[in-house]
């Protein structure tokens, strides 16, 4: 564990005070004569009293229920699956979204690499999606057809999700960057009748057409009605066969109306990565995420109405989900669609600065790459910026000083650790506590997150497995297609029967309650019976000047044997050798420990990740442990998928 007293935040006075949370704490004092002294209490009775906990949120946020709940929380007869929340009820999120319109600020702020900012108005947001939604309708979309996307992180995007989640229908998006098969294994499962998709998009200064790529899409999902395109290449391209954007734009749509469904209805459908098989397609209720987003959202980060509110995120990455739920926060969504690092390292900086930004959010893995590149900042940069979200992977304890050091420092870094699965954090950061050097600050509300070790017991100080003992309103209400649960039971429910495994190391602090995450339990290492986050390994060997990048793994040998290799990605004028090997093997073994230092060190050319900007771990395991490349990950789910041929040749080596 990182050690405590390593406090790089404080919050100040006026947001102990003025904290959504601090107001939510005294709210339940003075409605439900509820006192708790500190978020640890709060944090307590939340997971001891769900029923009341939910409750309470849903009053507390002003929930729109159009039908009420004859009750909060119906637990099966044994495990987790089949909870019911807010039994009879039925409520629309896009009316949620819509309540907080308003002349004073716009509802979206948006940019690509090569033009600057635009707004869009609430008015006209309200407008383009009442125009769509009629458009829907008269097409006989409605509650419960899907309706997919292809498009790219634009307004456009915003716009269709709210149109058809208002007459009930349910959303699923891909990245337009994704492979064909990787679409087909997706949106073949769900069957959906409409698709939205750009005539191309742009990265990192390249254009990409995709036009004929999604006629030809098109032709093998034979549940599509329509497919839509949006003019982002070529203005006037017109494709015989296909609806026009503009088109849907031009008609009149009238008064918006939104289509109230039952609280478990089905709001989207996201996706594993399918690293490793056929991706689940996994379904999430509308009252539970409007009520965790709004939660996450507006308690745990603080989010204003009127402020500017950005995470960097495809729209294949649950982040841009939960991203685009600030509306419901009455923030405005700020949307960057292009490359981070373009034209330079601090292109996605300069979107922040020129947004203005109160909240800006990104992946771990940029936050760490602005740290080797030397990226450094004047403090007043960024002067309404509060707060700096990241996720995707642990952040290392050297990105917490980079943060504080070259970027502001006055500002709220919120480490979050959550994932697909629920479409949130389960951990992630608190106003009303400090940051400390390396660690998240929090459990969240209404998640009772333990560590538990082998036997399945708790444990503090020490590295355990994520699980999470009693449900969350935003865990999925099944997976499409899965007969009996059986995946969605295989997938979290296996090694602790009725309590959710998450496959994360996580490690609690038994005097504050802070934690750390070390990465997937299923890929760390295990030497000689002790425990390893390979996060403890990355954030002591890429603080080396010399290395770009790092991936390390454990092989169980059919022997018995164990063997742990670091693989290392050099940088420029690095050179390789047992020099540099000796200073690898030492700074772990004075970062860390003895245990932590590799077996051998392989140097490669790069490091795969997934399109979310994973470390592909477990895959590099697999293939080292000689199982058929083509079974552990599929090449349309890589980002990189050329860099898995050095494994493979590395195996084949060691077969021989």
């Amino acid at each position: 564990m990182y050690r405590k007293d390593v406090r790089l935040w404080e919050p100040d006075a006026g947001l102990m005070r003025g904290s959504a949370m601090a107001r939510f704490m005294g709210w339940l004092e003075a409605t439900c004569g509820l006192r708790h002294r500190d978020y640890s209490e709060l944090w307590q009775w939340s997971v001891s009293e769900p029923a009341a906990c939910w409750a309470a949120l849903a009053e507390f946020f002003e929930i729109r229920f159009h039908s009420a709940p004859a009750g909060v929380l119906c637990l099966p007869s044994e495990g987790m699956i089949g909870t019911v929340w807010f039994e009879g009820s039925t409520l629309s999120y896009a009316e949620h979204v819509f309540r907080r319109r308003t002349d004073e600020w716009p509802a979206i702020l948006h940019r690509t690499e090569t033009t600057p900012i635009r707004s869009l108005s609430w008015a006209e947001l309200e407008r383009q999606v009442a125009s769509v939604a009629a458009w829907l309708r008269r097409e006989s979309v409605g509650p419960g057809d899907r309706v997919a996307s292809l498009l790219p992180n634009i307004p456009e995007a915003v716009v269709a999700f709210l149109a058809a989640n208002s007459v009930g229908a349910v959303w699923s998006s891909c990245a337009p960057e994704f492979g064909r098969e990787s679409i087909l294994d997706r949106f073949g499962q769900i069957t959906p009748k409409v698709l939205f998709a750009p005539d191309g998009y742009t990265y990192n200064g390249r254009e990409f057409h995709r036009t004929e790529a999604w006629i030809s899409l098109a032709a093998e999902l034979p549940s599509l009605s329509h497919l839509v395109l949006t003019a982002r290449i070529l203005p006037e391209l017109r494709v015989p066969g296909t609806v026009r954007w503009d088109d849907l734009l031009a008609l009149d749509g009238g008064t918006l109306a939104f289509e109230p469904v039952p609280f478990d209805h089905p709001l989207w459908v996201l996706y594993s990565s399918g690293t490793t098989g056929h991706p689940k397609a996994i379904t999430h209720g509308t009252g539970g995420i409007l009520l965790e987003h709004l939660k996450a959202l507006v308690l745990h980060q603080d989010v204003r109405p009127g402020e500017r509110y950005a995470w960097y995120s495809t729209t294949g990455w649950m982040m841009w989900n939960y991203a685009l739920s600030s509306l419901l926060a009455g923030a405005t969504l700020a949307l960057y669609d292009g490359s981070p690092a373009y034209p330079g390292p601090d292109g996605l900086w300069r979107f922040a600065r020129q947004a203005e930004l109160s909240h800006f959010g990104t992946g771990a893995a940029f936050l760490v790459s602005c740290m080797k590149a030397g990226l450094r900042f004047g403090e007043d940069e960024f002067p309404l910026l509060r707060t700096i979200g990241s996720t995707g992977s642990p952040l290392p304890a050297e990105a917490f000083d980079w943060v504080y050091r070259s970027v502001k420092r006055d500002v709220w870094l919120i480490s979050l650790s959550g994932g697909t699965d629920i479409c949130s954090a389960f951990v992630g950061g608190c106003p009303l506590l400090p940051v400390r050097r390396g660690r998240i600050q929090c459990r969240m509300l209404g998640c009772d997150l333990e560590a538990y070790d082998e036997q399945g017991l708790p444990v503090r100080d020490s590295l355990g497995e994520m699980v999470i003992r009693r449900p969350m309103p935003s865990m999925p209400v099944r997976f499409w297609n899965d007969a009996g649960d059986e995946r969605y039971r295989a997938s979290y429910f296996e090694k602790f029967p009725g309590v959710w495994t998450h496959g994360d190391w996580v490690g609690i602090d038994s005097e504050d309650g802070m934690l750390t995450i070390q990465g997937r339990s299923d890929a760390t290492l295990n030497r000689d019976g002790v425990r390893i986050g390979t996060a403890e390994i990355y954030g002591a060997v890429e603080t080396m000047p010399e290395l770009a990048d790092s991936l390390v793994v454990g092989i169980e040998r059919p022997d018995g044997s164990y063997h742990m290799p670091l693989f290392v990605v050099l940088r420029p004028g690095a050179e390789a050798g047992p020099a540099l090997e000796a200073r690898i093997r030492s700074t772990l073994r004075e970062h860390c420990s003895p245990r932590h230092v590799p077996d051998e060190v392989v140097v490669v050319p790069e490091i795969p990740y997934t399109l979310s900007g994973k470390k592909m771990e477990l895959p590099v395991k697999r293939i080292l442990e000689g199982v058929d490349p083509s079974r552990v990950a599929s090449p349309d789910t890589i980002r990189n998928p050329h860099t898995l041929d050095a494994f493979i040749q590395l195996a084949a080596s060691w077969a021989g």
